[in-house]
């Protein structure tokens, strides 16, 4: 399995929590019976009426390239298979929370019996060749499932694009500026 990654496209997140159902339906999570959601949505705020904004984050291990829950886990149970997903074993894992201290992203859920638990990537999915349930079920495409390499192009092409708006928007306004001063 080559080194893949999972990308979130926030322009285009709806906040609809299909991918969150998908995860608790792949990996038999029952939320009233206490176990812990491996996926979350947030709902980020910003701004008052008339500029106020809506942003939805679809959110679950970043299966980071240096992941410090791995480097944090005094017993092992953390590790990075060799796809480039961060797993854990749970017959390793003493419940000590070394690996939710590390985590940048406070990540780590622990079941009843206070074992980490968390996304591994739909790993069975991913080695029969299919996406991740999260991503499969996406219905408007803000999920995407590929090398980490055109992962890391769409980022930067996505940022470049910002740029390139902004310059032209702040370019436009002080166009438009220049031309009503000038009137």
């Amino acid at each position: 399995m080559m080194n893949k990654a999972i990308y979130l496209n926030t322009d285009l997140c709806s906040g609809c929590g299909a991918c969150a159902v998908a995860c608790m339906d792949e990996n038999d999570i029952y939320p009233e019976k206490g176990q812990p959601s491996l996926r979350r949505i947030y709902q980020i705020e910003e701004g008052e009426f008339p500029n106020a904004s809506i942003q939805y984050v679809s959110a679950s291990c970043m299966h980071c390239q240096d992941s410090p829950c791995v480097i944090g886990c005094p017993t092992g149970a953390m590790t990075r298979d060799d796809g480039g997903a961060v797993a854990v074993n749970k017959e390793l894992c003493i419940g000590c929370h070394s690996c939710a201290l590390a985590c940048p992203f406070g990540v780590p859920r622990y079941d009843q019996e206070g074992k980490m638990q968390k996304c591994d990537l739909c790993k069975e999915r991913v080695e029969a060749d299919l996406e991740p349930a999260c991503v499969r079920v996406c219905p408007i495409g803000a999920l995407k499932f590929d090398s980490v390499n055109k992962v890391q192009g769409e980022k930067e092409f996505r940022l470049a694009g910002s740029i390139v708006n902004a310059v032209s928007t702040a370019a436009s306004s002080k166009a438009s500026k220049k031309q009503k001063s000038s009137s």
